[in-house]
């Protein structure tokens, strides 16, 4: 049964984005996969879209129901790479995720989906999905997260600073190619994902910082500039 939790998303200033994480640092756990000495680490995702912009444009009409594959690197490590399928519905979301090789990603971005053994059912789908859509790599997204963790609700807070796109070009694998800042340097996207309720005591906590709540997407952010 596929599960779904809450995302809500804000943009706020980066002052008010300290503040918070100062507040946060007390009660939270910073997640495993920070490597900088700020604690963050960095991703990078390809998402895919069909010849119509299909995903792209549901997002700016507010589709209810929404699917979006991306694949996923972190920290420039082309060791871990992950292929996602992210499910919209209305403000609950789910995430389906496998590991892949760089082998099977390069085959993905050549058009050779016949040379892959799809062995789960997401890389059927995906597969699937390029043969019946013509899925196609759409933009690069690049950013810097700080993320914060808390097991009661499996609550997660994220912090995401310099996002670039990469407009044409889709090497994943091309870490010095050309970027465009996609969101002015004072301002920070903030995520709060959880399963049922927040805890009280973190809920208090956001509630401290004046936020405007978005439907922000850092994929629409960038294949807007396109």
């Amino acid at each position: 049964m596929r599960k779904y939790r809450h995302e809500l998303k804000f943009i706020i200033n980066k002052k008010m984005s300290e503040i918070l994480k100062q507040r946060l640092n007390m009660v939270m756990d910073i997640d495993k996969n920070s490597v900088n000495l700020d604690n963050t680490y960095y991703i990078r995702s390809l998402y895919f879209d069909d010849p119509s912009s299909s995903a792209y444009y549901e997002k700016l009409n507010g589709v209810l129901y929404r699917t979006k594959y991306r694949i996923r690197i972190y920290n420039n490590d082309s060791s871990f790479i992950r292929l996602e399928r992210k499910l919209k519905h209305n403000n609950m979301t789910s995430k389906e995720q496998i590991k892949i090789s760089k082998e099977v990603c390069l085959a993905i971005l050549d058009g050779n989906i016949n040379k892959i053994n799809a062995s789960s059912d997401l890389m059927k789908d995906f597969i699937n999905e390029i043969k019946i859509k013509n899925l196609k790599p759409s933009i690069i997204v690049d950013y810097k997260r700080l993320a914060y963790t808390y097991p009661i609700s499996d609550v997660r807070i994220t912090f995401d600073s310099d996002i670039k796109s990469g407009l044409y070009n889709y090497d994943l694998f091309d870490y010095d190619s050309t970027s465009y800042d996609v969101l002015d340097n004072d301002k920070v996207v903030l995520e709060v994902k959880f399963n049922e309720i927040i805890p009280e005591h973190i809920a208090i906590i956001l509630q401290t910082i004046p936020t405007y709540r978005q439907a922000v997407s850092k994929f629409a952010l960038c294949r807007s500039i396109k």
